[in-house]
């Protein structure tokens, strides 16, 4: 297991066990020491997910630090499910997307499912999806997907970024 994935699983534990936040490792990783936005999934034994939070850009000093929040919040207090329980650690699965900076396009032929990642903005509204996820397989799909996470109507105008991400499992 990457060390990312492993500060990832140990944040997790902590909170739900002890209710405490996991220090910053002393010794960071390089991975760890820059900035970048975060997104920390959960999936279940079964593959199925079971919270995913994250962060497009920066909002801590350092990459250890988003990986904190946003396992914390994504075992917490992703709003489609209610918090992990501690019964439940030993199945979960956790894997860590650490982002590039979004990019704007001019056009959805700019994108690639499996390789970019897709942020959907109009106005102060925007929705956002990691890319290479299974069942999404076309730019089309990701922009749908997007749209309906952000509360973006179909024929709103938008604005299109993407992004990669290095994945750690």
């Amino acid at each position: 297991m990457h060390a990312i994935v492993e500060l990832a699983k140990r944040v997790i534990e902590k909170y739900i066990r002890e209710n405490k936040i996991a220090d910053v490792p002393e010794d960071l990783p390089q991975e760890m020491e820059g900035r970048a936005g975060v997104f920390v999934s959960i999936h279940n034994a079964d593959g199925s997910l079971r919270g995913c939070i994250g962060t497009f850009a920066p909002t801590q000093k350092n990459v250890a630090e988003e990986i904190i929040m946003n396992a914390i919040s994504a075992a917490t207090k992703d709003p489609r499910f209610p918090a992990i329980e501690a019964n439940e650690l030993d199945g979960m699965d956790i894997s860590v997307d650490v982002l590039t900076t979004p990019v704007l396009i001019k056009d959805k032929k700019d994108l690639d499912a499996k390789k970019y990642g897709v942020i959907v903005k109009s106005g102060y509204r925007r929705g956002l999806l990691l890319p290479d996820l299974p069942g999404v397989d076309t730019p089309d799909q990701q922009i749908e997907i997007c749209r309906m996470k952000g509360g973006i109507g179909k024929n709103d105008p938008v604005e299109l970024y993407r992004f990669e991400v290095k994945r750690y499992h």
